[in-house]
């Protein structure tokens, strides 16, 4: 189990500075957009598109990146009313249903970037749209894998308090 959290932990650190990369490079270009729009009345004619494809990228690493840090949105009031044996079991099958879930998603969104790979349509500069899509699947599957992690320390935590 060490070495899957050390492996979880570089992973974090990769998409923490990914998204911030990404995020950078959307705001100067963004920024570059207007100056070049309003001043000079031309414009990088993919910037907007490649912005949109930018948050898509920063949106599901960030996502990925809310599951690792426990931040995601999640709906948790009735734990704070169960005894905390009964909390630690909701919380696991919680965690065990996101994880079950999210794999689904992976599932599919890797066919359907297959099906785009098929289609071979081209975004802008002949660059597939594959390739922007490829942070689907990817993020579904560190997302499914991070929250069986967290069943798996509740399971952990269940045990370590029953030998207490």
């Amino acid at each position: 189990m060490r070495l899957i959290r050390q492996i979880e932990d570089i992973l974090g650190r990769i998409e923490a500075l990914a998204v911030t990369v990404l995020l950078s490079l959307m705001i100067l270009l963004a920024f570059g957009q207007v100056i070049l729009r309003n001043v000079f009345n031309e414009g990088i004619l993919w910037g907007d598109i490649f912005i949109r494809q930018l948050v898509l990228w920063v949106g599901f690493l960030g996502a990925s990146l809310a599951v690792r840090e426990s931040k995601h949105i999640s709906i948790d009031f009735l734990p704070h009313f169960l005894p905390r044996t009964w909390a630690q079991l909701i919380q696991f099958i919680v965690n065990l249903s996101a994880g079950i879930i999210s794999g689904f998603l992976a599932v599919a969104a890797y066919r359907f970037v297959q099906f785009e790979m098929e289609g071979s349509a081209i975004l802008f500069l002949d660059i597939p749209v594959w390739i922007f899509q490829i942070i689907l699947p990817y993020s579904f599957c560190v997302i499914s894998a991070r929250f069986f992690i967290k069943a798996l320390d509740e399971i952990g935590r269940a045990s370590c308090r029953e030998r207490v």
